[in-house]
């Protein structure tokens, strides 16, 4: 194993935009909606955690660079069966910021389930994946797109 070399390779600037979804129960929705949870404001504390995670991603997942962040954000939205949680991630760097995406939108739903478990453990995280990624070598990639 190694970290990979990316001393040589220009700074350019990058985004990556990840996704994540929470399946719930309507009623443990509609308590978030009305800020009727005990431990507090699910939205925001999700979005904080998402943005902590981007911050910190090297300390959890092994060999990723650790790389100046310039913008996190984080939006959650409700849909018919959750909770949808969006990351978009830039930075102006020698390396891409897909891990960081993705931690974060990991990071931002596993509070929304931490801090709604009491009144629903049967809440399911799913559907990770990376939405975009724009910048460096291998230019701009689209979920959905003919090229894979």
């Amino acid at each position: 194993m190694k970290m990979v070399d990316v001393g040589g390779k220009r700074k350019t600037e990058r985004k990556a935009v990840a996704t994540s979804r929470l399946r719930m129960l309507p009623a443990t929705l509609k308590r978030i909606q009305q800020g009727k949870v005990e431990k507090g404001d699910v939205l925001a504390a999700a979005r904080l955690a998402g943005i902590m995670a981007a911050k910190r991603t090297p300390d959890v997942v092994p060999l990723c660079h650790p790389i100046a962040l310039s913008g996190v954000e984080v939006t959650l939205e409700p849909f018919d069966a959750g909770l949808e949680v969006r990351v978009e991630v830039r930075t102006v760097d020698r390396t891409g910021v897909e891990m960081e995406a993705l931690t974060a939108a990991c990071a931002a739903a596993l509070t929304v389930y931490d801090m709604c478990k009491s009144v629903d453990r049967g809440m399911v995280i799913e559907q990770v994946q990376l939405e975009h990624k724009s910048g460096g070598r291998s230019g701009t990639w689209n979920r959905g797109s003919k090229k894979r």
